[in-house]
């Protein structure tokens, strides 16, 4: 009897999790405004940002189809170029426009967040995102799983760069910490693939999609405290936080879709969409409490592009999907 009832709800569990997962973009989005409609559970949830960015990695490597990253790695240069610009192309739009503004002139919460945005590697949804919209992932997937990797050597740099002495940083505390982080989720990855095996997880597609969605759902939860009443309280500075992490976003998609020639269509758009869309997370994750207060609202306030960009632009992204598949076909 109690197996019976332990198989019906794990049944039940996978069938709403396959659901989230066919709603994607949908979930994508409103979780960012249940977590502003629940700000009495942020600060409690805030412990499980940790978590969930471990979550979005194990599943990344777990996910992660090793017979197509070896075959780009045959022919390297597309892959090699991709992962320069994913990093290089947000440290040139954010250290210009502290070159024009000036550091001195930026608030240093808002400094240190745009750095920690600039500096994280793409979010790790971004394949996720590839694969709703009708896209081959493999060179996104790729991508990001490279430049996460390299995370924890790459990111401290470039933040210490681009923040410079205004703020004071522990970068070798941090590397540390983001090695805890990339590597746990790769070995929890492997033991995972190893216990499940490959068609398996293949085959747990939707549920995998909507255990993200349930993990964003967390994650947006804990990343929104404070930010009500910050809204409330100093509406002017959030409009502003706000508008510089869509403008990084929106720049980056933009840039990296009329440079990245060599590249498809659909490649171009996702490449432009990890180029805006950062794991900032991680990195405020790695550096716990050390985070000031204003930087943690600018990290929050940048999730609202990373929640709803993937429903902005899906029109878009089936337009591209579409063109692409006539051309493919004619």
């Amino acid at each position: 009897m109690l197996m019976r009832i332990a198989a019906s709800l794990a049944a039940s569990l996978a069938s709403g999790l396959a659901l989230l997962g066919r709603y994607g973009t949908q979930g994508f989005a409103l979780s960012i405004f249940l977590g502003l409609a629940l700000p009495q559970f942020s600060a409690a949830a805030r412990p499980l940002l940790p978590v969930t960015i471990f979550c979005f990695t194990t599943i990344v490597f777990m996910r992660a189809d090793i017979g197509i990253i070896t075959g780009l790695l045959r022919a390297p240069g597309k892959l090699i170029l991709t992962c320069l610009w994913l990093v290089a192309a947000p440290v040139v739009v954010v250290g210009g426009a502290f070159l024009i503004v000036g550091r001195d002139a930026i608030d240093p919460g808002l400094l240190l967040g745009l750095a920690i945005l600039a500096a994280a590697p793409p979010i790790m949804s971004s394949p996720a995102v590839a694969i709703i919209y009708g896209f081959e992932p493999s060179l996104i997937i790729a991508a990001v799983i490279i430049t996460t990797i390299a995370s924890p050597v790459v990111a401290p740099m470039l933040v210490e760069l681009l923040a410079g002495s205004a703020v004071p940083l522990d970068r070798w505390a941090l590397t540390l910490r983001l090695l805890l982080f990339v590597g746990g989720g790769m070995t929890a990855a492997a033991v995972i693939r190893w216990w499940l095996g490959v068609a398996r997880i293949r085959a747990m597609k939707a549920n995998l999609d909507g255990f993200g969605v349930l993990m964003y759902f967390t994650f947006a939860i804990a990343a929104m405290d404070g930010v009500t009443q910050a809204a409330i309280a100093a509406p002017h500075r959030v409009a502003g936080f706000l508008t510089c992490a869509f403008a990084v976003s929106i720049i980056g998609l933009v840039v990296s879709y009329l440079v990245l020639r060599f590249l498809r269509r659909s490649e171009r758009f996702m490449v432009g969409y990890g180029a805006g869309q950062r794991n900032m997370g991680m990195i405020v994750a790695a550096l716990g409490a050390g985070v000031p207060p204003s930087t943690f609202l600018f990290f929050a306030l940048a999730q609202f592009p990373i929640y709803l960009m993937p429903w902005l632009l899906r029109g878009l992204a089936g337009r591209i999907h579409r063109e692409e598949a006539a051309a493919d076909g004619a």
